[in-house]
């Protein structure tokens, strides 16, 4: 609900994990379980920090950073937390709306992270990128308003089965509450039929233009659109 009634500078990603050693937050929390807001407000600070203002009082803070900072040091942010070495594991949907029923499942998950290092978030996405037409960029998506990241991350091969079987639970368990849309971005390698899915009915357009441009598919070490082979009627 908060998300929903920010105007187009404020932005709201909504993190549940287990809580990391950062700083800011009491080593006593460390390794428990909470939600974490990222928040990312572009304009005057005075008013980004009226606009969330509500966030510091849902239930009890454990910590918070929050000041003027470069839009860089934003995309960098969650950087200190992906240490080469790991091994990860991600599946992804998109929203336009979260239930009761789909934050059920989405709590149930969370409170049953196969590694300290797993996490689940959802960015929010709305205002300027819903509003043009579906079809005037190659990203279609225009009507969603989350878009959701399971991360599986993990230290050991032994414990890869684990990490992969909970990220693809996860997956299949709020698939019926999602669009059935993509960010293709967020594709592994193991999902090329859902490539189809982050263009949406964009995607004949663009295997029309490969073919124009790249017949062979030497452009294919990628989430690929292959060109489109089929004889012309």
């Amino acid at each position: 609900q908060f998300a929903k009634e920010q105007g187009d500078e404020t932005t709201v990603w909504t993190v549940l994990r287990k809580a990391p050693p950062l700083p800011f937050l009491p080593p006593d929390v460390h390794g428990t379980e909470i939600i974490a807001f990222a928040l990312f407000h572009a304009g005057d600070p005075e008013v980004g920090r009226k606009a969330i203002e509500p966030v510091r009082h849902f239930g009890k803070a454990l910590g918070e950073f929050i000041g003027v900072q470069p839009y860089r040091s934003w995309q960098q942010a969650f950087d200190p937390l992906l240490t080469p070495g790991a091994r990860n594991y991600w599946k992804s949907h998109n929203f336009t709306d979260l239930s009761d029923e789909a934050i059920a499942v989405v709590v149930k998950y969370a409170r049953n992270l196969p590694s300290p290092h797993c996490e689940i978030f959802f960015g929010q996405v709305g205002g300027a990128a819903m509003r043009p037409p579906a079809d005037s960029s190659a990203y279609p998506h225009r009507n969603t308003m989350y878009v959701c990241n399971v991360h599986g991350r993990w230290d050991t091969p032994a414990e890869d089965r684990k990490g992969i079987e909970w990220a693809r639970g996860f997956f299949r368990d709020t698939a019926p509450y999602a669009t059935g849309g993509v960010y293709v971005n967020f594709l592994t390698d193991d999902e090329a039929d859902r490539v189809k899915a982050a263009y949406g009915p964009n995607y004949h357009r663009l295997t029309e233009i490969k073919k124009k441009y790249d017949p062979q598919n030497l452009f294919r070490i990628n989430q690929n659109i292959r060109p489109d082979i089929r004889p012309a009627a």
